[in-house]
């Protein structure tokens, strides 16, 4: 007899959830990139956050620019996928986009994310 699978819990959902952080040059860019990520359903949502201030190491010097931040929320098991569409949409060569994982969250939340994606 096999045991009974333990109870479906914002903590254990949130681990099949993860948040990817991913700046741009512009909010055109933002939107582009964002929307493209939205209608191939690899993402369930992205917050565009304007106008972030970046101090960074480029080419052998410190540059300074104003960027634009998308946070997407998505399947941890699609962020690789996530990963290589944005890479592909991008203007960098070496684009930031790294995925967080999250440890809790609102359940509700956290499915809605899961039913949203492919």
């Amino acid at each position: 007899m096999t045991a009974a699978a333990p109870p479906l819990t914002s903590r254990n959902m949130a681990q099949e959830i993860s948040l990817l952080y991913i700046t741009v040059r512009d909010t055109e860019e933002a939107r582009r990139i964002g929307r493209a990520l939205v209608e191939r359903r690899l993402v369930a949502c992205v917050n565009i956050i304007d106008r972030i201030g970046s101090l960074y190491w480029w080419e052998g010097k410190i540059a300074e620019e104003n960027e634009v931040l998308i946070i997407a929320k998505t399947k941890s098991s699609l962020a690789p996928e996530v990963i290589a569409a944005v890479k592909s949409l991008h203007s960098y060569s070496c684009p930031c986009i790294v995925a967080l994982p999250i440890i809790d969250g609102n359940a509700d939340f956290l499915s809605w994310v899961a039913r949203e994606t492919r």
